[in-house]
């Protein structure tokens, strides 16, 4: 019997005590997703792509071919772009409504984790596990960015659950199960391409094969479910290929898919075991809870421990994607968001394990031993935080646009709420440390943010917008050279080239009509001591690129290297 009173077979369905059970949950994601989701300009990264497309999408009214900078964009399909332009049109072009869609995939992550987990386990671990989806950092990061890979993980989440629960449960109803699969599979496809078909078959198919359980399903249930994958996900494929051609076809599925898997044209090589880090980055600050887990891996190896039936899913379902973005040439760290609800999942299982009130036969309550083991990790998880906590005390010189008590008061909040975990962690209430660290880390996240990285008022790209717009004094083409290359269009609103290399940008100023360059400082006074045409400088700002910001940033900050100042020149 779960904490809540009933067994889980007995309250699974009970839709009053669901509801009641994700309360918690949805509390720790608006905190964590959607709490100063504005802030912050959009960042000279790829969020810059999604968050224009669609602007221009709103913009010229066509909504089958992605525009970015005024050109098509072929890279991508269509889904983030409509959710985003449709957030636009309700609300206004904002940062908050180009973010908007993947912070809803994070506050959907989080529920339907502690949904799956529940029913798998019980009460207690479906809330604890939804309350670790909501407060890891690799979610957060990407809810507060204009990215598809918060909702293509959520999509691959659905499918992958939905296709166990339907194939691999006694439903009286599986087809339900099965369309609901399919939805997430088109979906995904939608959202970036065949990751959202080949990570879920990937997964399901071979633990059919494993379980071998005799399917609950008949040949129409397969074929409605195909029926509601392809009229779901390839209309705007068939569309995109009669306006664009063959073009668009070999552009998306070899070049960006095939070729970003299997080759470095997009992203340098990296170690196989670039994953290993980014995993345990992406579930901080729940990373040091992984060390539950070598007593019972080294039970199962040895075979002193059985594993279960849904341990094994779980297992696959992390072990699978892990294993085949690891084989990939191309890496990039927010490619395995979809193992973190798994990896969540079994985590809960294991610290609810460990602080679970048990009955007897009779009826009567009694509690085991404090657990070593999670007080421990728990008191690293505390440590790590008032590290973090020390991190933005010296990186404070960095922080150009954050007025210093916006840090200070950061500084103070994830440090105390570090503290406070590892005070409860050493007390005698030890078993309320992981609603404690849940809690900290809802609050440590937004506070950072808010004391570090954005500003409560203009940006440095958006104070260079408005010098772009202020200084354009005609139909001047504007040029952008090592700096604000993917954002600075989205605030000016002006097709802009980017200058790839110092002879495009001597080829760029050296044209007969007025020209505006937007360039670091550093890369102008370079150039015209190589003997490029000396430029007028028409302002300049102040720039300290977060989407840049690496641990070596915080542990070694020196202003000198990690503050540019970027100058709009022209060239008469």
């Amino acid at each position: 019997m779960d904490l809540a009173g009933c067994r889980p077979a007995d309250c699974r369905y009970n839709p009053w005590i669901v509801r009641a059970s994700l309360v918690p949950v949805v509390l720790l994601a608006a905190l964590t997703f959607f709490a100063g989701l504005g802030r912050g300009a959009i960042t000279d990264s790829d969020e810059a792509f999604y968050a224009e497309a669609a602007r221009e999408m709103v913009e010229s009214g066509d909504w089958v071919t992605p525009y970015y900078n005024y050109e098509p964009r072929f890279q991508k399909p269509v889904l983030y772009y409509w959710l985003t332009a449709g957030a636009y049109a309700v609300a206004g072009t904002s940062e908050a409504a180009a973010r908007f869609w993947a912070a809803m995939a994070g506050l959907g992550l989080a529920l339907l984790t502690a949904v799956a987990a529940r029913r798998w386990y019980d009460e207690s671990t479906g809330l604890l596990a939804g309350a670790i989806a909501a407060t890891s950092f690799g979610y957060f990061a990407l809810g507060r960015m204009a990215l598809p890979d918060l909702p293509l993980a959520f999509f691959i989440t659905l499918a992958i659950w939905a296709a166990f629960v339907a194939t691999l449960e006694r439903e009286d109803r599986p087809s339900r199960w099965v369309l609901l699969s399919a939805l997430g599979v088109g979906l995904g496809f939608l959202m970036k391409g065949p990751l959202g078909l080949i990570i879920p078959v990937m997964v399901v198919v071979p633990m059919l094969l494993i379980e071998r359980r005799s399917l609950n399903l008949t040949g129409r249930d397969v074929l409605t479910g195909a029926a509601v994958f392809a009229v779901v996900a390839l209309p705007w494929y068939l569309v995109m290929w009669y306006v664009h051609g063959t073009a668009y076809l070999e552009s998306f599925f070899l070049a960006d898919n095939f070729e970003r898997f299997a080759t470095d044209r997009f992203n340098d090589p990296r170690p196989w075991w670039f994953y290993l880090p980014i995993a345990a980055g992406g579930l901080l600050p729940w990373s040091p809870h992984l060390l539950l887990w070598v007593g019972p891996m080294l039970g199962a190896l040895t075979r002193r421990r059985d594993v279960g039936a849904i341990e094994t899913r779980l297992v696959f379902w992390a072990v699978v994607p892990l294993i085949f973005f690891t084989l990939s040439v191309g890496k990039q760290p927010r490619y395995i968001l979809p193992i973190l609800p798994p990896l969540a999942i079994l985590l809960a299982a294991t610290i609810t394990e460990r602080t679970r009130t048990w009955r007897g036969v009779g009826g009567g309550a009694f509690q085991p031993r404090r657990s070593g083991g999670l007080v421990f990790t728990c008191l690293l998880s505390g440590a790590l935080l008032v590290t973090l906590a020390g991190l933005l005390y010296r990186a404070q010189p960095l922080f150009i646009n954050v007025p210093p008590i916006f840090t200070w008061v950061a500084v103070g909040v994830v440090g105390v709420s570090g503290l406070l975990v590892m005070a409860v962690s050493a007390s005698p209430a030890w078993r309320a440390a992981p609603w404690v660290l849940a809690l900290a880390a809802a609050l440590s996240f937004p506070a950072a943010q808010w004391g570090a990285l954005s500003a409560p008022g203009e940006e440095p790209v958006q104070q260079m917008a408005r010098l772009v717009r202020a200084h354009r004094t005609g139909a001047e083409v504007a040029g952008s050279y090592q700096v604000f290359v993917r954002n600075l269009v989205f605030y000016t609103g002006v097709r802009q080239v980017d200058l790839i290399n110092e002879e495009q940008l001597r080829g760029f100023v050296g044209s007969p009509d007025r020209v505006l360059v937007v360039l670091p400082e550093h890369a102008l006074d370079a150039f015209e001591a190589a003997g490029g045409p000396r430029l007028i400088r028409l302002g300049d700002v102040r720039y300290f690129n977060e989407a840049g910001l690496r641990l070596r940033t915080l542990l070694w900050p020196d202003p000198e290297r990690d503050i540019t100042r970027v100058v709009l020149a022209a060239n008469r």
